[in-house]
């Protein structure tokens, strides 16, 4: 057997990309705001995520397919295999910053279960095994018969490999890795175009991203290879539609179309593989399709996927509020885009679509608790929405589950003797920059406020760039490209010193980059000024038009029905609105409020056509639907200007 490459986690990617990651077992939070989330997931989403796998039958299936028999009528969903790796996936992550051996045990337990319903030849899909002559109704009476369409035999795997490797990495077992290299060992012998072969693709994409990160495990070059075959067949077989992203070959493409979350998980293995072959084409279709989403198809809260039929991208500029499909899956997706994008490429514009998309859409899936999801995340809503603790089609907690405690691997990153510090929370980051070690400790309330501390607590005693990302809407920009702007004329300051001094501005790419070397005391202090800012949308976005949204600092805002004793439908925005800022330590696991004089609508009231002037509260988007069943809004009616 061939050795494994010791990786650590979630640097995976590192010398893939020409920008290393830093992985988030090097970073250890101690942020108020994102540490309470990080507490939630360990101590409620992955242990309620793990309860829901056994009262929902999943392990069941496990255990059928063990011992296979006709009489087993095959319920579910073809894919709920991969609610067990993707929780296996985030638990995983856990052990690795708060070892835990009990959590460690149950692991092990699951996967004697996942190893016995393994077939002999590496096949493991319990939706087939479990009943093989009458198997679920989406998969086909044969291998890989329907995986263009509904079995997810592929979407299985990519889920089980990127689980397996995180177990890998958190314990240093082999046990579950195993599993998932015999399921990919059988998936390239019987896929592809030699004799005996099939030629297909995944219905729902995630396999390309997955064997990518298997290649840099194992460094066996047929994963890299079979997740290239992957994406240069889409287009090029029986599935030829839109929906799955295979109307045309991916580098002949430039629209984000069809099912968000099969898009962005294809985008990000396009991304993988184009950084792994050195394949321009892939590169450069990927970089026209990010383009498309955040200039016509992004919402301002970071969503992505307007309509709920085939919960898929829309057409250019479709992007409605009630209706507003933005499953959190898709979010996650976005994520993993973007991040990949700012590896390849060092800019800050895919950062400033990353935080977005963190600090408001995706974290909106999931309650402050850690208990309860949203599948869709609307921008607007009159109390049909309420967060549930499981769904029948579970990915969307389950991806949370995988997600949240992967997060501190995204605060930094490193090229050559560059040091950079894309995303502001406290912590304590252990980093090696032009091979020497340093450790720097950042402090912050962040994204309440502006102000960052980062102290130099260990330095190379080498020349080292610090590359500070400066916030596309401190730069007056919400996103790249013109499909949003602030319209309150303001222009946002900010302000960097080292040791109490001004040094000089260097802005690249987006990053403020002070170069010197570092001694251990020094100080950088950073300033953004936040404040409410009020932002419209491009006129093309007809469910926009004549509205605002308020923002502050990386967080959007909306007013919600327990704040606000009055119709929300019926509020009216001032065209030149003052902003109260509020600190309110109680309310929603502490928020800042923004509180404002509003209009509600002429109305007939004893014969007379008046008008009321209110006080409008705005909470963080966020933290909507905590507390009851109502009415919601992130885009708000401008008064008239008559």
């Amino acid at each position: 057997m061939f050795k494994l490459l010791t990786i650590p986690l979630l640097s995976l990617l590192i010398h893939a990309y020409p920008i290393d990651p830093v992985p988030f077992t090097s970073v250890k939070v101690t942020d108020a705001f994102w540490g309470q989330r990080l507490k939630a997931s360990r101590e409620v989403t992955v242990p309620l995520a793990f309860s829901k796998c056994e009262e929902t039958g999943r392990y069941d299936n496990f255990v059928k397919a063990a011992h296979p028999s006709d009489e087993y009528d095959i319920k579910g969903f073809s894919f709920d295999d991969t609610d067990v790796y993707k929780t296996i996936e985030g638990a995983s992550y856990l052990l690795q910053t708060y070892p835990d051996q009990k959590l460690e045990a149950y692991i092990d337990s699951v996967l004697v279960l996942v190893a016995a319903a393994q077939e002999p030849d590496g096949y493991l899909y319990t939706a087939r095994t479990m009943n093989p002559g009458h198997p679920h109704e989406w998969a086909g009476n044969a291998r890989w018969e329907k995986v263009e369409e509904l079995s997810h035999e592929f979407y299985n795997l990519g889920h089980m490999v990127e689980g397996a490797i995180a177990h890998y990495q958190a314990t240093g077992k082999r046990s579950f890795l195993d599993i998932a290299i015999r399921y990919a060992d059988c998936v390239c012998r019987e896929i592809g175009e030699g004799p005996g072969q099939v030629v297909a693709v995944p219905g729902h994409q995630i396999a390309e991203m997955a064997l990518a990160k298997l290649y840099l495990v194992t460094g066996d070059e047929k994963y890299l290879e079979q997740a290239k075959f992957f994406l240069d067949k889409r287009g090029h077989t029986s599935r030829k539609d839109a929906y799955s992203q295979a109307h045309l070959p991916v580098i002949e493409q430039d629209e984000a179309v069809g099912h968000a979350v099969r898009a962005t998980y294809m985008y990000s293995g396009m991304a993988d593989v184009a950084a792994l072959t050195e394949d321009r084409s892939y590169m450069e279709a990927i970089e026209r399709i990010w383009e498309n989403i955040v200039t016509k198809k992004y919402y301002i809260t970071g969503g992505i996927g307007a309509t709920r039929q085939g919960e898929a991208f829309g057409a250019n500029y479709e992007l409605p509020n009630m209706s507003a499909y933005c499953e959190t899956c898709a979010a996650i997706g976005n994520v993993y885009l973007n991040y990949r994008l700012f590896l390849m490429h060092g800019q800050s514009k895919y950062f400033d679509v990353l935080e977005r998309t963190l600090y408001n859409g995706l974290i909106s899936g999931v309650s402050l608790d850690g208990g309860s999801f949203f599948y869709p995340n609307p921008l607007e809503s009159s109390g049909q929405h309420q967060r549930q603790p499981w769904f029948g089609c579970a990915c969307c907690p389950s991806n949370i589950s995988r997600f949240i405690p992967s997060l501190p691997g995204y605060v930094y990153a490193v090229k050559d003797n560059s040091l950079f510090v894309n995303l502001f929370m406290s912590n304590t980051v252990t980093v090696r920059v032009g091979g020497n070690e340093m450790i720097l400790s950042q402090e912050t309330d962040y994204p309440w406020n502006g102000d960052v501390t980062i102290t130099v607590d260990k330095a190379t005693g080498k020349k080292v760039t610090l590359k500070i990302r400066v916030p596309g809407w401190v730069q007056n920009r919400p996103v790249p490209g013109d499909l949003y702007a602030y319209r309150d004329g303001k222009t946002p300051s900010y302000s960097i010193q080292v040791n109490g001094k001004d040094v000089p501005r260097t802005l690249s790419d987006g990053y403020y980059c002070i170069e010197r070397k570092w001694k251990k005391g020094d100080r950088v202090e950073v300033h953004f000024q936040m404040e409410p800012r009020t932002v419209t949308a491009n006129e093309n976005v007809l469910a926009d038009r004549d509205r605002v949204a308020v923002e502050r600092g990386p967080l959007v805002y909306c007013a919600e029905w327990p704040d606000n004793d009055f119709e929300l439908q019926h509020v009216m925005m001032s065209t030149t609105p003052e902003f109260k800022t509020v600190s309110v330590p109680g309310k929603l696991y502490g928020i800042i409020q923004l509180e404002t004089r509003a209009r509600l609508q002429p109305c007939e009231e004893e014969g007379h056509t008046v008008s009321k002037d209110v006080a409008l509260t705005l909470i963080p988007y966020y933290a909507w639907a905590h507390r009851g069943t109502g009415s919601m809004m992130v885009w708000l009616p401008l008064m008239s200007k008559n």
